[in-house]
């Protein structure tokens, strides 16, 4: 009884604070990285902005995301290198597709060069131009109600816009993925008033009050809010 009371003590009632040891245990046991993933996050890591490539533990969550949800059209909204549209891309089925919509040319030549060498160019179809205009695009052509699963992961002023014109492209039921609704924390910091992490409290109110969709903020990488589309 007495080892019973004792294992008790580090049981938790709340999400577990991640030390750098139970996060390198983390990976050691959870997360099964390719080496071509691998490769492109060691060359993202050389420029300057590389902390905005996904983790590698959400990249393999998000995959796992696009089988559970058995989605065939993925679309996603900012692409930077490319380690997020790999993941997408590798879980869809061998017809499925996924759309990339992001204004960088140069971040995403890399995520291009990268496509060419995993094999999922057929699969992927790049839009280069702002994520609005590709998105509304979409819309115009009777795109609505057709994506199973969309990530947006992009500018963070236009989270709003890109989530309203997300939902009338998603079918009912399915899974729209937001990155970095915990803004490294600094969303709980009411003397943080830059302009990044007032648009991601905004976000965050508006799908708080949403009653169209069912929702879960998830404190994997950056914070991720899974919104579920319970509307035609």
């Amino acid at each position: 009884m007495r080892f019973i009371v004792e294992e008790s003590l580090f049981l938790s009632n709340r999400t577990l604070s991640l030390d750098d040891r139970t996060y390198e245990y983390l990976l050691s046991v959870s997360v099964n990285e390719s080496e071509l993933l691998s490769e492109l996050r060691e060359e993202t890591a050389g420029d300057k902005f590389s902390v905005m490539q996904i983790s590698p533990e959400q990249g393999q969550f998000m995959s796992l995301l696009v089988k559970l949800t058995g989605a065939k059209r993925a679309l996603e909204i900012g692409t930077f290198t490319g380690y997020s549209s790999i993941c997408i891309a590798n879980a869809l089925p061998e017809d499925g597709e996924l759309v990339c919509c992001d204004d960088s040319d140069e971040w995403t030549q890399m995520a291009r060069k990268y496509w060419q060498k995993a094999g999922l160019q057929d699969k992927i179809q790049f839009h280069l131009q702002a994520a609005s205009a590709t998105l509304q695009a979409l819309l115009d052509d009777s795109a609505a109600g057709s994506f199973d699963f969309i990530f947006i992961d992009a500018d963070k002023q236009n989270y709003p816009l890109y989530y309203e014109q997300s939902l009338k492209l998603l079918r009912k039921g399915g899974l729209l993925a937001v990155d970095n609704t915990l803004w490294s924390g600094t969303v709980a910091d009411p003397e943080n008033m830059q302009p990044g992490t007032r648009a991601i409290r905004r976000f965050n109110e508006m799908v708080k009050n949403d009653n169209r969709v069912s929702k879960s903020l998830v404190p994997i990488g950056d914070g991720l809010t899974l919104i579920v589309k319970d509307f035609e």
